[in-house]
């Protein structure tokens, strides 16, 4: 009897002397933790959220096939009949620009050259010194409705049927749009690769 009593005491001794250091243990990681956290939200720890690069320069300079350039300009909001567009297109291999009636697009005329990879790099190059692309794309991007009684811009830099950026602007001041270039400028170099572009865009009347 005398001995069973001792082990019992024991017992209760033994788990007397455990409990205080489990609570120690739990208390203690509780405060790295909480450590821990404070940490975070005072250094800025944790996952940061993924920058995403801005490539349309290097698209805008690559010469491979592919890639191409692409300006779009649309005259004043009028009825069907009367609404007409212009689209200029250049790559490597090809320079295109085609007239439109409506805002379905029925193609009026075109006129469709070849061009070669050294011709299309100054080109390219010559559009960069003009700082295309410095522009950024965001919420105004729609251009439905812009600049309904003037003229509206757009430039896409293009890797096979995708923008990779596209950038617009209009002749109403209210509505300058994203792209950072002068337009005269822009429009010039493109225009200037076709031609035929002074005739073709008198008959459309802009």
């Amino acid at each position: 009897m005398f001995r069973s009593g001792r082990m019992n005491t024991m017992h209760r001794g033994n788990g007397a002397r455990i409990f205080p250091v489990i609570l120690v243990l739990i208390i203690i990681a509780i405060a790295i933790a909480a450590l821990v956290s404070a940490g975070r939200a005072i250094f800025g720890g944790g996952e940061q959220a993924p920058t995403t690069t801005d490539t349309s320069r290097d698209s805008l300079l690559n010469t491979g096939a592919g890639y191409s350039v692409r300006m779009t300009v649309r005259g004043p909001l009028v009825a069907e009949e009367n609404f007409r567009s212009y689209q200029i297109t250049v790559s490597s291999t090809e320079r295109n620009m085609t007239t439109y009636q409506g805002y379905l697009e029925s193609s009026l005329e075109s006129s469709q050259l070849g061009n070669n990879q050294a011709a299309y790099d100054e080109f390219v190059h010559a559009l960069d010194k003009t700082n295309l692309v410095k522009g950024q794309q965001g919420d105004s991007d729609d251009t439905r409705g812009i600049c309904a009684t003037g003229r509206v811009y757009e430039f896409e830099v293009l890797e096979g049927a995708n923008a990779v950026k596209r950038l617009w602007t209009s002749t109403c001041k209210g509505s300058p749009g994203t792209l950072k270039a002068n337009i005269d400028q822009v429009a010039s170099l493109f225009q200037k690769q076709i031609p035929d572009e002074k005739k073709l865009r008198n008959k459309i009347d802009l």
